[in-house]
C-alpha cells in the first residue's frame, strides 16, 4: 500500500467525535492501511446552527486542502477519503465516504438547517460509501434503496476502561455538556423527588459549575448535585466505574455513546425514550426494562433500591457487537476493501 492509502478529514468538534475518529484511524491501520488524520481547526463560536454548520464546513474544507496539496510524487495522495460526519462534508473539494452519527436532515429540523439539509442530500448521492454509527442513523438520513446497497454501519467501539467489581460508591452520574438536549433539566427534577435515603450525590459531567446555574437556576442548591465540569477523559471514566447508576432524559440522541460507555464501565442505565439512532436505548431495555421509561423517579428507585442482580455482566455480553475486536474484523474484513475501490479522481 502507498504512503497515503486513507485520508480520515476530522471535524472533531467534540470529544466523541475526535476520539470516534482517532479509534477508527487505529483500526484502519492495524488492518494495514496507512492513514493521514487532517484535523479541522474550531472556528471561533457565533449565535446559530445554521452559522455553527457554515463554519464547521469551511474549517473541515481548509482541512481537507492542507492535506491534499498535491506533492511532486502522486503515489503520496490518498487513494479514498472519509468525510468525518455530513458537516465535514458539505463544502468538500473532492468526493469521499462519509461516516455519520446522524443526518442534518433529522438534528437540525426547521430554520436550524435550511442550507444543510438539501446540500446533505446531495453529498449522501454524490458519496461513493457511506458508513452511518448505525442501523437507525442510515434509516434516518432516507437515502433509499440505492444508497443503502453503498452502505456498511461502522459503529463506535466501547471497551470497559479497567477492572470491574470495585466499590460503588457514587450513586449516579450524568453527561450534560449540551444540557438542554440531554434533558438535565428533567434528571434534576426526578433527582428532587426521590426519597432522601436514596440520593446520594449526582455528578454531573461536562458542566462547570456556573454553567449548571446559569443554564437552571437554583440548580446547583440541590441536595447532593455536584457539577465536575469538563473532565480528563481517564478521570471521567474512573467516575463511570465507581457509580451505581447512569442517568439521562435525553431529547434527542444521535448515538448514545455516553450511555454504552457507562453500560461498559458497570452501571446500570437510567433512561427515557428519545427520538433520534439512540444505539444504547435497544440494549438499556433489554438488560431491565424497569429502568427505561417517563418516570425517571420509578427507574431510578428500581435501580437504587431493587437492583437486578448480574446486570453488568449482562451488559458485557449485550456489548460484544461495540467491542473493538468487531470493529476491527468489520474494517479488515469489509470497510477497507470497499474504501480502496473507490473511483475517486484527487
Amino acid at each position: 500500500m502507498s504512503a497515503g492509502d486513507v485520508l480520515l478529514v476530522s471535524l472533531g468538534s467534540t470529544i466523541g467525535l475526535r476520539g470516534a475518529d482517532e479509534q477508527l484511524c487505529a483500526s484502519l491501520e492495524r488492518a494495514g492501511a496507512r492513514v493521514r488524520l487532517a484535523r479541522a481547526q474550531a472556528p471561533r463560536p457565533v449565535r446559530t446552527l445554521m452559522l455553527t454548520d457554515l463554519a464547521w464546513a469551511h474549517a473541515a474544507r481548509r482541512a481537507s486542502g492542507r492535506a491534499l496539496a498535491a506533492p511532486a510524487d502522486t503515489s503520496a495522495r490518498p487513494r479514498a477519503i472519509i468525510y468525518s460526519s455530513t458537516t465535514a462534508a458539505l463544502l468538500w473539494r473532492v468526493p469521499g465516504a462519509i461516516r455519520f452519527d446522524a443526518p442534518a436532515a433529522a438534528n437540525r429540523a426547521g430554520r436550524h438547517g435550511l442550507w444543510q439539509r438539501p446540500l446533505e442530500q446531495r453529498r449522501l448521492r454524490q458519496a461513493p460509501l457511506l458508513l452511518p454509527w448505525s442501523e437507525q442513523a442510515l434509516e434516518e438520513a432516507a437515502v433509499g434503496p440505492e444508497l443503502a446497497a453503498r452502505a456498511l454501519v461502522v459503529p463506535v467501539a466501547v471497551e470497559p476502561s479497567g477492572a470491574l467489581g470495585g466499590e460503588r460508591d457514587i450513586t449516579a452520574i450524568t453527561y450534560a455538556a449540551n444540557p438542554s438536549k440531554k434533558g438535565l433539566d428533567r434528571v434534576l427534577q426526578a433527582w428532587r423527588e426521590l426519597p432522601a435515603g436514596d440520593r446520594g450525590e449526582l455528578l454531573v459531567a461536562g458542566l462547570e459549575p456556573r454553567e449548571l446555574e446559569r443554564a437552571l437556576p437554583g440548580a446547583s442548591a440541590v441536595a447532593g448535585v455536584r457539577a465536575l465540569g469538563a473532565l480528563p477523559r481517564d478521570h471521567y471514566r474512573a467516575l463511570l466505574r465507581r457509580a451505581r447508576v447512569f442517568v439521562c432524559a435525553p431529547r434527542r440522541e444521535d448515538y448514545g455513546l455516553a450511555q454504552l460507555e457507562a453500560l461498559a464501565d458497570g452501571c446500570m442505565l437510567v433512561t427515557t425514550p428519545a427520538p433520534g439512532p439512540y444505539a444504547a436505548l435497544a440494549l438499556a431495555r433489554s438488560l431491565d426494562q424497569r429502568l427505561v421509561g417517563e418516570d425517571l423517579v420509578g427507574a431510578l428507585r428500581a435501580a437504587l433500591e431493587h437492583p437486578l442482580p448480574g446486570y453488568a455482566a449482562r451488559a458485557q455480553a449485550a456489548l460484544s457487537p461495540y467491542r473493538l475486536q468487531a470493529l476491527d474484523r468489520l474494517v479488515s474484513e469489509q470497510l477497507l476493501a470497499r474504501l480502496l475501490g473507490q473511483r475517486t479522481q484527487l
